[in-house]
């Protein structure tokens, strides 16, 4: 693993991994009924400061898609090996999370599947595949970067969850208690 990467264009970069996640959750999107998409996207429950947090957690998460665009796939490191099996450990979680959240019904709060052991196994899943990205391309500061969008992604829960707690009340709340924010902890 290097802190700075070389940069360049090149058929065998971190692309290639990034594209096939978004071709993924793409077609997932385009299969869900508008409905639980457009449920999956609301941010009406959220503060004007959530929303500022959110958009410059986004410019983080941007230049880390930047940085990996460009960045070769270091087939050559063992980190690079590691970094497929925690990519595919996070691109099948967030398949089966956004699964389990379209079979949810939409005046109730998701709470199956995935939903039993996190609150928010989308966020969870799909920062795990995206370090293993950054383990693949082999970059300390693609790791550097995913983890200060994730401390920004960290705001926009609160913000979904507050959300929730609004439109669902005491279920939600009872939900809360019961399972924790992130799989294991917290």
């Amino acid at each position: 693993m290097e802190f700075i990467p070389e940069v360049g264009l090149g058929l065998l970069n971190g692309w290639l991994p990034l594209g096939f996640f978004y071709t993924i959750f793409g077609i997932l999107l385009i299969a869900f009924p508008k409905s639980v998409v457009a449920r999956l996207y609301d941010r009406s429950g959220w503060t004007q400061t959530q929303r500022y947090i959110s958009v410059f957690g986004k410019l983080f998460m941007f230049s880390w898609i930047f940085l990996v665009i460009f960045t070769p796939l270091n087939i050559s490191q063992s980190a690079f090996v590691l970094g497929i099996l925690v990519y595919l450990v996070g691109l099948v979680g967030m398949v089966v999370a956004l699964v389990n959240y379209k079979d949810a019904p939409l005046d109730q709060p998701v709470m199956e599947g995935l939903y039993k052991i996190s609150r928010n196994p989308q966020q969870v899943t799909i920062l795990i595949a995206f370090l293993g990205i950054s383990l693949m391309v082999g970059s300390w500061l693609a790791v550097i970067i995913l983890g200060i969008g994730a401390v920004f992604a960290h705001v926009r829960v609160l913000a979904e969850e507050r959300a929730c707690l609004e439109q669902y009340g005491s279920s939600y709340a009872s939900y809360m208690e019961k399972v924790p924010r992130y799989f294991l902890f917290f």
